[in-house]
């Protein structure tokens, strides 16, 4: 919201040239949820969802954030390939669980990243974020740090708990980049700390 739809446009462009050949990118239309969706062929309309999955070559998945957690799948013969917006709202919905569910490989021949998002020392949540969490299960109690300076406030852990999620599904092939997008203002956007940015954009394509 806010953008100008040409610089948009022109980032966009800009993007596609990076990638292989007759390489198309598939946008979403996020908002927070857990739906997922297949992609067979790339289309220019928004669809209104925060994961998608194909087995289609020349489409790369793309995810916009500015303090989310993108997750990238890949089966291992790169036949199969997913991405998800790992926002809090977006996992304590389960959208790890909904993506796994409608994709075709095993699921301890997957690999999965984890990007960089908002870190455990930035990222200040209320009571209610914890508990929602915690109702699942006491696992994620340790993706959760006390404020000692702020009553009823913690520090969330968003890669240790897409990690506790995927780890539970029985994925081990897991790699993260640990850097977070709050403090490294000359690197990343933030939304947290900026209210008005930009996106970083993480894609993935099959080979």
């Amino acid at each position: 919201m806010g953008d100008c739809p040409n610089k948009v446009k022109e980032n966009r462009n800009d993007l596609a040239e990076l990638l292989p050949a007759d390489c198309k990118i598939q946008w979403l239309d996020q908002v927070h949820g857990n739906r997922v969706v297949i992609i067979n062929e790339q289309v220019d309309t928004l669809i209104k969802a925060d994961a998608m999955i194909t087995q289609s070559s020349k489409i790369a998945l793309a995810i916009m954030t500015a303090d989310c957690l993108p997750i990238l799948f890949c089966n291992e013969n790169g036949t199969e390939v997913a991405a998800i917006h790992g926002g809090w709202r977006c996992l304590a919905d389960d959208i790890i669980f909904n993506t796994l569910a409608k994709m075709q490989s095993r699921h301890h021949d997957l690999h999965v990243w984890l990007g960089p998002c908002i870190g455990s020392k930035a990222f200040e949540v209320g009571e209610e974020v914890k508990t929602t969490f915690i109702k699942k299960d006491e696992l994620f109690n340790q993706a959760f740090t006390e404020n000692s300076l702020q009553k009823n406030k913690y520090f969330a852990n968003l890669q240790l708990i897409a990690k506790i999620q995927l780890q539970q599904l029985g994925i081990k092939n897991i790699t993260s980049l640990s850097d977070c997008t709050y403090s490294e203002k000359e690197k990343y956007f933030s939304f947290r700390r900026d209210k008005i940015t930009g996106r970083m954009a993480t894609l993935i394509c099959r080979n």
